[in-house]
């Protein structure tokens, strides 16, 4: 990318323009901070920008079959619109089952095998494989190593993935500012915990998840229920870190699941799904006002996330069958509009509305907006560090961790040591002579 040329890697078109800067003066980057442009710089080798290297991502039309065991096909998402920009954060909200994460794998192209993807998927305006670097994809689970801090934890990514020419005092300082950026100072010197060590609680580890791959200062971020396990206030922290993330110039897109009200006040942008189709996508604080035009209005004192997810929700009427034999009197005198129709009455009204609403026409035209607009695609091209630096630090962290983990290292130790002692003692005086030996061998 040292030129205005357009080389292809890995198969993605990347068509970088230069823009001019008179006697050597840097460029700055739209949108990223002066850290996250300090590491582009350096990713596209030259003192130089090469302009906005935001990332844009827009679908259309998309839609994912997936083949069942019995040879059947089953549509698991249909018709989806939609786009997010940087400096946003936009949570996918449904029901179980709604296609949440099928939508996040198949945005992030980590769609399984036996699934087939149909639509528009564009990064910058171009179609492209998302690859290592230029976005990140947070797992549900932490997977992490108990024996190592958490400072170690992300050096030693840094280690792995940052390339060998980078000075490690660099390295250091992109280590600290990431711990900075997550919150993690008070928790940094500490084991990250084990089954016998007690570490950091759960939403630590879930925002040193998080720290792993931001590191690398991607574009783009896709998480999968990052609140999933969490108490509310940990919930909280975790979804207050991505917002300020996407203030940096990123753009987030994360999986909810059951978000409390302080948690939603945080969203820039809604996705709401049931059943694999758009019950509602735009801006978070305009959902209020949607539902009520639809004739679902969120009463004053529920949470609203709550109210969304019980209008879309199918297994409510299980709920409500239940509970109407008991409380017959309560339903029969209820304003509420969910008592009087089915959830799955209620869920085709919010499809059909969204569908000839405005918030489906200005969907649809700024997805056509930023489709047009061909924007600079960097291309990662994976772990930066050499071989050998790489077989160097995962010896060194190995070492570490079994010296560490009592269950793995010391009591293997010991208990080869006790097999030994066994196995030994049934020699022990049994003579040297030939007949000794005899006697030994005809009794085993």
């Amino acid at each position: 990318m040292r030129n205005s040329e357009a080389p292809t890697h890995g198969g993605m078109e990347i068509e970088a323009t230069r823009p001019s800067a008179g006697n050597g003066s840097t460029i700055t980057l739209p949108g990223l901070s002066p850290l996250s442009e300090t590491l582009w710089r350096e990713k596209a080798n030259t003192a130089e920008i090469i302009g906005d290297v935001s990332a844009r991502l827009t679908w259309k039309d998309l839609t994912v079959m997936v083949t069942l065991s019995n040879g059947e096909t089953q549509n698991v998402l249909e018709g989806l619109t939609g786009y997010a920009e940087p400096g946003t954060f936009t949570a996918l909200m449904g029901p179980s089952g709604s296609g949440k994460s099928t939508l996040l794998d198949a945005l992030s192209s980590r769609l399984a095998a036996n699934a087939f993807l149909s639509g528009t998927i564009l990064l910058n305006g171009r179609k492209a494989k998302l690859s290592f670097g230029t976005a990140a994809y947070v797992t549900q689970d932490d997977n992490l190593i108990g024996t190592l801090t958490v400072r170690e934890t992300i050096s030693y990514s840094a280690r792995l993935r940052l390339p060998d020419n980078m000075p490690w005092a660099d390295k250091r300082a992109l280590v600290e500012s990431t711990i900075v950026a997550m919150g993690l100072q008070d928790c940094a010197d500490t084991v990250i915990g084990n089954w016998h060590l007690r570490g950091i609680s759960g939403g630590e580890k879930r925002r040193v998840s998080i720290a792993l791959e931001i590191l690398m200062r991607p574009r783009l971020l896709f998480l999968d229920e990052p609140t999933s396990g969490l108490d509310s206030a940990s919930a909280f922290f975790v979804t207050q870190t991505l917002r300020a993330l996407a203030r940096d110039g990123r753009t987030v897109i994360a999986s909810i699941h059951q978000p409390s009200s302080e948690v939603f006040e945080l969203f820039d942008q809604l996705y709401l799904l049931s059943s694999g189709k758009t019950v509602y996508f735009g801006q978070a604080s305009e959902a209020y006002e949607f539902f009520a035009q639809a004739g679902f209005p969120c009463p004053a004192l529920r949470n609203p996330s709550d109210h969304f997810l019980r209008c879309i929700n199918s297994d409510f009427d299980k709920v409500k069958a239940t509970l109407k034999g008991s409380m017959k009197l309560r339903f029969e005198g209820s304003d509420d509009p969910l008592d009087r129709i089915t959830t799955a009455e209620a869920i085709r009204t919010l499809i059909d509305f969204y569908r000839t609403s405005q918030h489906s026409y200005a969907a649809r035209q700024k997805v056509d907006e930023i489709s047009k607009v061909k924007g600079t695609v960097l291309e990662a091209g994976g772990s930066e560090a050499s071989f050998l630096m790489q077989s160097y630090t995962l010896t060194k962290r190995s070492f570490i961790n079994m010296s560490r983990d009592f269950g793995y290292y010391w009591l293997r130790l010991v208990i080869y040591i006790v097999v030994t002692v066994c196995i030994g003692t049934i020699y022990l005086n049994v003579g040297t002579g030939y007949n000794s030996i005899l006697v030994l061998i005809f009794d085993t």
